[in-house]
């Protein structure tokens, strides 16, 4: 049976490692002003932060709709038997739940296979890179999507963010709450727990010195890693920022750290300079 792996632009992979795992990506929408874009494209996260500056209001994302992903899973079956699709998070988008429904389409049946990841940037890659091991070594679509989902909630993901107007721009923040954070430079924890993001740690101090403390705090809290692949994903933050978060891993013992740049997606809710640690936090899979 050849499958076809496939995710959306939210998981914040690059290029190579796109190729490497032999992934096909749907690009979301992104909206600035009058203007229409392809998240990763025709527009990338410096774009947005200039149009937020500028303008003083975010740009606008979409989701999916199932008219898209019948096109796209279509497109996908001509040269494979079977697609496993892995969505953002429901709790986040309604973009799992249309293409749980495009899936349904009678065409489709038994063929696509459409995912929860509960997840959003490079937790959401973690399960791509799981899925394409559970492809190579055999296992049809049906047993990639229990085993993935299986797994899914043990998926470690978190980012420290520089700056709350975004947070507060979006209505994901109180003017209250935005006010105190910039009078005392507070730098929220945000945490994607059963698919939905919930206030963490709050920090104050210098990126460097919130960085450090941020991986201490996470890697200390969910203590069981998956040390074979761990990910440091930002939003264009200063290099001293994602070299500490490297040295914490690399001293903690993740084998491989891949390090990406978030897309214009989650750039858009989240502002610049935000950073997160992700992985398994589950010891890892014993064959």
């Amino acid at each position: 049976m050849k499958i076809a792996l496939s995710t959306e632009s939210t998981v914040d992979m690059n290029e190579e490692l796109i190729k490497e795992n032999n992934v096909s990506i749907l690009h979301g929408t992104v909206i600035l002003g009058d203007k229409v874009y392809q998240d990763g494209v025709d527009l990338n996260p410096l774009q947005i932060f200039e149009f937020v500056e500028k303008n003083k209001k975010l740009p606008r994302t979409a989701a999916f709709n199932t008219f898209q992903f019948e096109e796209y899973f279509r497109g996908l079956l001509k040269d494979n038997d079977a697609v496993v699709h892995l969505c953002l998070s429901g709790g986040i988008s309604a973009t799992h739940a249309n293409a749980v429904l495009a899936a349904e389409e009678e065409e489709f049946k038994g063929k696509v296979f459409v995912i929860d990841s509960m997840s959003l940037a490079t937790g959401i890659a973690l399960q791509v890179i799981y899925a394409r091991q559970l492809i190579d070594k055999g296992l049809d679509a049906a047993e990639v999507k229990k085993k993935i989902e299986e797994r899914r909630s043990a998926v470690q993901a978190s980012f420290v963010v520089n700056t709350v107007d975004y947070l507060y721009k979006g209505g994901r923040c109180s003017g209250l709450a935005a006010f105190a954070a910039k009078m005392f430079a507070i730098k929220p924890q945000i945490i994607v727990d059963q698919g939905k993001m919930h206030p963490g740690k709050k920090y104050s101090g210098r990126g460097v010195a919130v960085v450090k403390k941020y991986c201490d705090d996470t890697l200390e809290e969910f203590n069981n890693p998956d040390l074979s692949i761990g990910f440091i994903t930002h939003s264009y933050a200063p290099q001293d920022m994602v070299d500490a978060a490297y040295e914490k891993m690399k001293n903690r013992g993740f084998k491989k750290i891949y390090v990406t740049t978030a897309g214009c997606t989650i750039s858009s809710h989240c502002g610049p300079k935000t950073l997160g640690i992700l992985y398994y936090n589950d010891g890892g899979v014993k064959d």
